[in-house]
């Protein structure tokens, strides 16, 4: 089991604004966003959208050596329904960089093929089958390069809703990035989901979201993006997510993996990052608070 003062935190840079949707807000460079994430004591990080870390090995190893930084792996949001060849290539190109870098999961997700994660068109049978091969294809491959893979259900996308989390995980090898918010706006209790399958959580991305807005995303009165403007993630403890029954229910399992602080946001054009990085400090604050209190395996 593991120890409460041994678990590994990690950041993503998408707690900084930093998203793979076009016109998301202000992306804070590269700099900020390390630098802030070293100063908090931060372990190591994910990757963020492509294009944002550099995508050369050498260089990458080099800049997070900087920050004293690892690698945990990285997100990567494709259409698995559709050209599934383009899908693996991508894949391989991010499993490449990220082996070479000493990550260590690759967090896959069934995007549509759109821009944003606001719409979401209608998925047939024969798109769900060819999702869950190109996913199980996309596992071997990154295997190859000594990676886990992991679907991770996220809004806007072909996993998002607790019967497509349930039937993926009928269909399907793979395991489950928690993403304990995008869960939530899905309509899935993330607690009860580990609960039932222990065995098919792999990484763990831990964030918190007012439920108000959550329903008005689910019952369709709010756009993603515009709940994520209204404040939809706040640091953890100020929402309404069970993440002291979560984070005790995957410690008491023997969770092994990373604990990724992610809380999604949007900046202005007058951001400088001093906001995310005092609610990723109060996340982290909360976070050691809860492990504290767990009792010793």
């Amino acid at each position: 089991m593991t120890s409460p003062s041994r678990i590994r935190v990690a950041a993503a840079p998408i707690s900084w604004g930093v998203c793979e949707v076009p016109g998301w807000g202000t992306q804070l460079d590269v700099t900020t966003v390390l630098g802030q994430m070293a100063e908090l004591g931060l372990e190591a990080t994910e990757l963020g959208p492509p294009g944002y870390l550099p995508r050369e090995p050498a260089m990458l190893r080099a800049l997070l050596g900087e920050y004293a930084l690892g690698l945990v792996g990285g997100f990567l949001a494709v259409p698995l329904h559709t050209e599934p060849d383009r899908a693996r290539a991508v894949a391989e190109e991010s499993a490449m960089l990220l082996a070479a870098c000493g990550g260590e999961v690759l967090v896959l997700a069934a995007a549509t093929g759109l821009a944003g994660y606001d719409e979401r068109p209608a998925l047939d049978e024969r798109g769900w089958h060819t999702l869950v091969a190109t996913a199980e294809e996309i596992q071997v491959l990154a295997r190859r390069h000594g990676l886990h893979t992991v679907l991770h259900p996220h809004v806007g996308t072909h996993v998002e809703r607790e019967d497509e989390v349930e039937r993926f995980l009928a269909d399907s090898p793979l395991p489950l990035c928690l993403d304990t918010g995008h869960l939530l706006i899905g309509g899935t209790d993330p607690v009860a989901l580990a609960r039932r399958h222990p065995a098919r959580i792999a990484h763990l991305h831990l964030k918190d979201v007012r439920g108000d807005l959550a329903e008005r995303v689910r019952a369709g009165e709010l756009s993603y993006t515009a709940a994520v403007g209204q404040g939809l993630y706040v640091p953890l403890g100020d929402g309404d997510v069970d993440l002291a029954a979560m984070v005790g229910f995957v410690h008491a399992a023997g969770y092994p993996g990373w604990y990724v602080l992610e809380q999604d946001t949007a900046l202005g054009p007058h951001d400088t990052g001093d906001r995310p990085k005092r609610d990723t400090a109060r996340s982290l604050a909360y976070l050691k608070d809860l492990v504290s209190r767990l009792p010793a395996g």
